[in-house]
């Protein structure tokens, strides 16, 4: 009888082992992008501002790793360099704020193996955050925590506000239908905060072009992300590859127009706030 049950187990094994199928599945890939993560936060209450550009490169595995061999890179006229923290791919230098905010064009220029990228863009203020105050209403469940973010308008120009509020989670806004007035507007995180936590929210000034950026990346990105992390759909951003273009005032005549790095390059002022969860 032992070796009965010796030979049924191994005709089951023999079974098993014999119907596995291999399956071939198809990653889908590309040549690797350049990701560029150029977001420039100012602080209107210093003089200094330190700046960082992250720079990587996309691989096979929608996975990301560092690019520290870059031949150069500037921003506003002045080069950023990595000897911090070697092999992190953030390259960083300061500037002041009055250069900043006074020009009329800041330029971002980078030089990697045999390839040439260039963005361009202008600094762009905002308002401060009036006040932040926790409220009771709720979206879909109990789980949530409503948050109320009021602010005031400027009524002498049009603005468009990116709001980081913390945990990868942004939110855009314009001011057509509360041109000059303060406003308000409540925000729903999906989740309850521990008593003693502190939320500390951002808003940063934005120009049409980017409000639109940031705007693609929300429709397209369900789940949380960075600013410039790499994004589930590729979206074009402000930085091109001009490594074969006659005239960098024109981007159309460039031969190959999906090859573009990935990221955005902006320059804008920044207003915190935080509070504290009773």
């Amino acid at each position: 009888m032992d070796s009965l049950k010796y030979i049924s187990l191994c005709i089951l094994m023999f079974s098993a082992l014999s119907c596995e199928d291999v399956v071939d599945v198809d990653v889908p890939s590309e040549d690797p992008r350049l990701i560029i993560n150029s977001l420039v936060r100012v602080d209107p209450s210093v003089n200094i501002v330190n700046i960082e550009v992250e720079v990587s490169l996309t691989d096979s595995f929608f996975g990301e790793t560092p690019v520290t061999n870059l031949k150069q890179i500037t921003l506003a006229g002045g080069v950023l360099v990595d000897i911090e923290n070697p092999g992190s791919g953030v390259y960083k230098g300061v500037r002041s704020r009055e250069t900043l905010a006074a020009s009329e064009e800041l330029l971002l220029q980078i030089s990697w193996e045999d390839k040439r990228y260039y963005g361009s863009t202008a600094y762009v203020p905002t308002v401060p955050i009036d006040s932040l105050q926790l409220g009771t209403n709720t979206l879909f469940d109990e789980d949530e925590t409503e948050l109320i973010i009021t602010i005031t308008d400027d009524p002498n120009r049009n603005d468009f506000y990116v709001f980081d509020l913390g945990f990868g989670n942004f939110v855009t806004l314009e001011d057509q239908f509360f041109q000059g007035q303060q406003f308000s507007f409540s925000y729903f995180y999906d989740e309850k905060f521990e008593p003693g936590q502190e939320l500390t929210i951002s808003v940063l000034g934005a120009d049409l072009e980017f409000y639109n950026y940031m705007n693609k990346l929300l429709e397209q990105t369900e789940e949380d992300f960075g600013v410039f992390e790499t994004p589930a759909t590729t979206v074009r951003g402000n930085i091109f590859d001009i490594t074969e273009l006659d005239n960098i005032d024109f981007f159309d005549n460039l031969k190959i127009p999906n090859r573009f790095p990935l990221g955005y390059f902006a320059v804008v002022e920044e207003y915190k706030k935080s509070i504290v969860i009773p």
